[in-house]
């Protein structure tokens, strides 16, 4: 019972007001884009305090908060025009999470390019993560998110997530990498939900934050449908187990507003 109180479940969240987006959940730990998720413009704080008040205003309120880097960085593709652009927005999110305060900047696994022989390009992929670790300042942790398709994906099955491990560990800023684990992603990847926090740690080392979603699709379909608990494809005790085993703080990427997500934290808690 002790562990219940002490979970630290929040939400995803609009970026406007995360402090009231937190306060309307009852939530100690929020996540939020900065800027366009789908734009390679860069970040904005739409905070009407700025990065200064909304760092102040969430140390006050005792709110953690996490920044999900844009959808389209992809540092691992050998595709230059993907690739530069990449970093640099990776760069500038890292940049603006700090000046927030943030507790970390999640950015997904990406992937390569399925031209020429698939096993080279994969090599490159994982070089490139390792040359990503390299080049950027990493002022708060990154946190490497596994993802639920795509042949060609970093970090879909779990032997690439230790190939992707094996390449930056070596880097210089490696210390500040850690893991977050998408329990629909694990799921719709074809990780299979029993085993996976013991088979993530096993090459990680750590988890530093799960993603608990329900999927509305299949084990092993590749497909990136998130829902609430209860209404997909997902055991209910299995969801629960990993939140368990995990021991990490949860963000909720489920669908609706705060009476939802409240409602989704209730349906967790209860099988905890």
């Amino acid at each position: 019972m002790g562990r219940m109180t002490t979970l630290a479940l929040g939400a995803h969240v609009d970026q406007t007001d995360p402090i009231a987006e937190a306060s309307a959940r009852n939530a100690p730990l929020v996540q939020f884009f900065l800027g366009d998720p789908q734009s390679y413009r860069g970040p904005k704080i739409a905070y009407a305090g700025g990065a200064e008040g909304l760092k102040a205003d969430a140390e006050a309120a005792g709110v953690d908060l996490y920044v999900h880097a844009p959808y389209l960085v992809n540092v691992a593709t050998t595709n230059n025009r993907i690739r530069i652009p990449s970093r640099k927005l990776l760069q500038q999110h890292v940049d603006a999470a700090a000046s927030i305060g943030a507790k970390g900047l999640i950015v997904h696994g990406g992937h390569v390019d399925s031209a020429g022989d698939n096993g080279e390009v994969l090599e490159k992929g994982f070089d490139n993560w390792r040359k990503a670790i390299e080049a950027t300042d990493l002022k708060v942790p990154l946190l490497i998110e596994n993802t639920a398709g795509g042949d060609n994906a970093m970090a879909r099955h779990l032997e690439r997530i230790a190939r992707v491990w094996d390449a930056i560990s070596g880097a210089e800023g490696f210390d500040n990498v850690g893991f977050c684990l998408d329990t629909c992603h694990a799921h719709a990847g074809g990780n299979p939900l029993e085993t996976v926090v013991d088979d993530v740690l096993a090459i990680t080392g750590r988890i530093d934050l799960v993603h608990c979603n329900d999927s509305r699709d299949d084990f092993d379909s590749g497909a990136d449908r998130h829902t609430n608990f209860g209404s997909g494809r997902i055991d209910p005790d299995l969801l629960a187990s990993v939140v368990r085993a995990a021991g990490a703080p949860v963000i909720c990427e489920t669908p609706g507003g705060a009476q939802e997500h409240v409602a989704d934290f209730e349906w967790l808690r209860a099988r905890l």
